[in-house]
């Protein structure tokens, strides 16, 4: 799998593509250069048509490359990364997270993980990203740090809960063992699971974890930590909103997909730009 050749046409695919434009350029590449390897590193976990050993052979050499490149390196395909890395002193550590989490999704079909599973599954697709971030940010360690945290946290526990149905239909069911349980709820057929009316119950129950972590992350951003926090004031308004959305309506089959409202997002980008 190679770089992309244009990682800002690779951003524009994201809904934060506007909160990542209004960046100063070198954080503005550098966010597109993050996108990036996490859209290339995503696909191969995603990519149902591919042989599991080629899969995880794909991203082991992802890792050989990001090895190469911190030693000093040309780095292969990880190539692209070198001006971000050098900037801004993102952490192979993070890196390599991301494609550990990556790397579960390629083991196996995640069903019913345990919450401590889910947990480090969020930490490394989704908080290691904010790591990664909030170098770029220009935060400092202590706020950045909690930011990635928190709010990695709010968004990937958000997006599980959008996605119940279309990752169901890949074989993938990232609710926690213990909740389905405590419903009432018996695992081993996925769709007699998600199609029982209790998910509802456990799917409110992750909605307020979620809202937790927003609440945390709100705490944060509240106290005007040093940084460009433009893009994570827009994540983090419009996930919230998303997941509001979703509480209102439910899980209770027949599930409708909750979309963001690019006209809201495009509205608070801009009240965000003129400081409200």
């Amino acid at each position: 799998m190679s770089a992309p050749a244009a990682p800002a046409q690779a951003a524009s695919r994201s809904s934060f593509y506007a909160g990542m434009r209004v960046l100063p350029k070198r954080e503005r590449e550098a966010m597109y250069a993050i996108y990036g390897f996490c859209r290339i590193v995503d696909d191969i976990a995603d990519d149902q048509q591919g042989d599991r050993a080629l899969r995880a052979a794909q991203l082991d050499q992802w890792r050989a490359d990001l090895a190469e490149l911190y030693a000093g390196g040309n780095g292969g395909q990880a190539a692209f990364l070198a001006a971000a890395i050098e900037r801004f002193g993102l952490a192979r550590a993070d890196f390599e997270a991301v494609i550990d989490g990556m790397a579960m999704d390629v083991a196996r079909d995640i069903r019913w993980p345990s919450h401590a599973e889910l947990d480090l599954y969020c930490d490394r697709v989704a908080s290691a990203v904010g790591r990664l971030s909030v170098r770029v940010f220009g935060m400092e360690e202590r706020p950045g740090l909690a930011l990635a945290h928190h709010l990695g946290r709010a968004l990937q526990l958000t997006n599980i809960l959008r996605d119940i149905d279309e990752d169901a239909a890949i074989g993938r069911v990232y609710l926690p063992r213990e909740a389905i349980e405590a419903a009432g709820i018996r695992t081993g057929d996925i769709a007699t699971v998600i199609n029982d009316p209790r998910i509802d119950q456990v799917a409110q129950g992750l909605a307020a974890e979620a809202r937790v972590h927003f609440d945390q992350s709100a705490k944060i951003l509240k106290g005007r930590p040093r940084g460009h926090l433009i893009a994570p004031r827009l994540m983090a308004g419009a996930y919230a909103e998303l997941l509001r959305r979703m509480v209102r309506a439910g899980w209770k089959p027949p599930r409708r997909r909750v979309r963001h409202n690019r006209i809201k997002l495009l509205w608070m980008l801009l009240r965000l730009r003129l400081g409200g």
